[in-house]
């Protein structure tokens, strides 16, 4: 609070501030705009049976519950962000723009990013219409009405992202992330009234539990995103001219969960992906396209093999997305060339060994917490059978991340200026 109090003080910080909250206020007024011609009661049934598309509306900040302009949210900005970093193991040459040409390479990186999300969005805007068409929400449309929603939608994210970027550039959190947080937020009180409103004496014990069991995973989301090893470095004396360079320790620090919430991103997406593909493929092929739904729809339904697949694909892609972030070899070299070795190995491959073989460890325990935050709303309806107390482990880990890294921007923001 004493740090929120001294950037208040700063009229430059201040500003900043809210410039921020002004944006914020800007998408939280778009993503209230509905789409006319829907039938409310029936989206919202819709969107509480199936946990994919619930998951989705929480990225959207809440706008795929309204069918806004903004129903898909910064969903297909992040979805073109994984696609290009996965193809920087394919193509060496997107490799080297990322991780060798320094800001304006990253710069260049992320303009491919943009270009890419117009047709994601595009793909998934009419994928989502043609669903929500099929399960009678909104009306059967024509192809030049179809066409304009298409635009209208693709239009929203990418203003959306643009308003991420412009938060992005007030250096006091990723634009993205705050986009995603404040539409969480926002959604708290609908979730305190659901709660209210169900609430009767023979539930008071699992109410109890509920709370309780809530605190432990609010302290054990904070625990473990702050959590990481440290290994010890250790720099060699050099010695320039008449000058004696370093004989100073440091350590590199190791998070317990290196890849963030993007595994869970990506998981979603990928279990996302048949329900588009089927309302695309219905263009071309109608019967297959209604047998790939119903695939899906079992899937989806099926709470047991849901949760069991989603957990497996989000430890899958931890590791995977740890190994694209991380890179050991990079890491021993740099020490090397800085004269830099952790105590008792020797530099070079035995140290790219050794810091492979810590982050396998850790990378473990980061991964089974993840699988279990994400599968974390299934059990808790499984177990209370009750819709309304749902602890969301995925949404209350992005609220824990973005807030602990906006403050210690602003943390950063003020040290600066004081000194």
């Amino acid at each position: 609070m004493r740090t929120f109090l001294k950037a208040f003080k700063i009229p430059e910080l201040r500003k900043k501030i809210f410039v921020v909250l002004g944006i914020l206020l800007v998408f939280r007024l778009l993503a209230a705009i509905p789409v006319p011609g829907i039938d409310p009661t029936r989206l919202q049934g819709f969107l509480s049976g199936n946990q994919l598309l619930g998951f989705l509306n929480i990225f959207s900040g809440g706008a795929l519950a309204n069918l806004s302009v903004m129903m898909l949210g910064v969903g297909p900005f992040i979805t073109a962000t994984i696609i290009m970093q996965l193809l920087t193991m394919v193509f060496p040459r997107l490799k080297e723009i990322y991780y060798e040409e320094g800001a304006t390479g990253r710069a260049k990186f992320n303009r491919i990013s943009r270009y890419l999300t117009v047709p994601l969005a595009a793909l998934q805007a009419y994928g989502l219409l043609n669903l929500l068409t099929n399960q009678g929400v909104i009306p059967r449309l024509g192809f030049a009405s179809v066409l304009q929603n298409v635009i209208v939608i693709t239009a929203g994210s990418l203003i959306l992202m643009w308003l991420g970027e412009l938060i992005t550039e007030q250096k006091i959190g990723n634009g993205i992330s705050l986009i995603i947080f404040a539409g969480i937020v926002s959604g708290i009180p609908q979730a305190l009234q659901s709660i209210i409103f169900s609430y009767t004496p023979s539930l008071l014990t699992t109410y109890l539990i509920f709370l309780v069991v809530a605190v432990i995973v609010i302290a054990g989301v904070v625990f473990v995103t702050e959590g990481e090893r440290k290994i010890p470095v250790i720099y060699s004396k050099r010695v320039r001219g008449n000058k004696m360079y370093g004989g100073a320790s440091s350590y590199l620090p190791l998070k317990v969960n290196q890849a963030g919430v993007i595994p869970i991103i990506f998981a979603i997406s990928l279990l996302l992906f048949p329900q588009f593909l089927a309302q695309i493929v219905a263009l071309f092929a109608p019967d297959f396209s209604i047998t790939l739904q119903g695939w899906v729809t079992a899937f989806s339904n099926n709470f047991a093999l849901y949760g069991i697949a989603y957990f497996a694909l989000v430890v899958i892609f931890t590791y995977f997305y740890t190994s694209i972030t991380f890179n050991p070899e990079e890491i021993a070299k740099n020490l090397q060339q800085s004269g830099g070795f952790v105590p008792g190995i020797r530099p070079g491959d035995p140290t790219t060994h050794f810091l492979k073989s810590t982050t396998a460890k850790i990378t473990l325990f980061g991964a089974i917490f993840l699988g279990l935050i994400a599968v974390l709303p299934i059990m808790t309806q499984g177990i209370t059978n009750t819709k309304s107390l749902t602890i969301g482990g995925t949404a209350l880990l992005i609220v824990v991340a973005v807030a602990l890294e906006t403050f210690r921007q602003i943390q950063s923001q003020v040290s600066l200026r004081e000194y």
